[in-house]
């Protein structure tokens, strides 16, 4: 009996050793199916990182550039692995703790993301300047849908790119919060800038609802109200947006 719990402590100690070691290309065992496409693996499936890093997205891949990671082993034994993740591309950066509990539950906290503001080209027909930085306590996701949220998005040094050339707009926040299982609300902030924007942004059971109110000197600009008009309507001296919808989870 003895030999036997010699043998099996030895084994469970190789196991260890192995699995310490285990290379960092193992990290697509974890990874849900089409999350990432990786490339030039270092380090260990523990703590390791790929020089290359894109995200698929409905508008083609996404490059997030050099990506680190540190996962949880104990979180393995929960069957929701916690991966801490950090990702670097020019002024690109991309930083959150994500819980992977399935394909339809995933929870992001600490998320600090910085990226351009022209990737939103990517979704729908827009050419956006400046920076979109996101700062979020917390962010979770079931069935591909806001379930719980709290956090700011900001829009700096914002701007739209016509065809006289870019045009400078301002500095705005959407400061967002979702109880979990309620609609989420964001309040619309403008922080700086010619062009004042102030109203709210709804997300309730798959349906979006924006009522934004555009002012001020920034609407001298005829090519922008000229633009303006194929998603808002003139309101006073400004104009409001007011767009309503379901939300598309491609």
């Amino acid at each position: 009996m003895t030999r036997i719990r010699a043998g099996l402590l030895a084994l469970l100690l190789l196991m260890a050793l192995l699995l310490s070691q285990a290379p960092a290309r193992l990290i697509s065992w974890v990874l849900p199916e089409n999350a990432l496409v990786l490339e030039g693996f270092e380090g260990s499936v523990w703590r390791g990182s790929a020089a290359r890093a894109l995200l698929p997205t409905t508008g083609g891949y996404l490059h997030i550039g050099t990506l680190r990671w540190q996962l949880s082993p104990w979180s393995l034994l929960t069957l929701a692995p916690r991966v801490s993740v950090d990702s670097r591309w020019g002024s690109q950066q991309i930083a959150a703790t994500i819980v992977y509990h399935g394909p339809d539950h995933i929870r992001l906290g600490d998320v600090d993301a910085t990226v351009p503001a022209a990737l939103v080209r990517q979704f729908v027909p827009l050419e956006l300047s400046g920076d979109l930085s996101l700062l979020a306590q917390r962010l979770e996701l079931r069935d591909g849908l806001p379930y719980a949220a709290d956090g700011r998005l900001v829009w700096r040094d914002g701007g739209w790119v016509s065809p006289q050339g870019p045009r400078s707009l301002g500095d705005y926040a959407l400061d967002f919060s979702q109880p979990p299982g309620e609609p989420l609300v964001g309040e619309v902030a403008t922080l700086a800038g010619s062009l004042r924007a102030d109203g709210r942004v709804t997300l309730s059971e798959g349906n979006y609802d924006v009522d934004v109110l555009l002012a001020g000197d920034g609407l001298d600009d005829p090519q922008l109200r000229q633009a303006l008009q194929l998603v808002a309507a003139p309101e006073g001296k400004g104009f409001r947006v007011a767009l309503q919808g379901p939300f598309s989870q491609q």
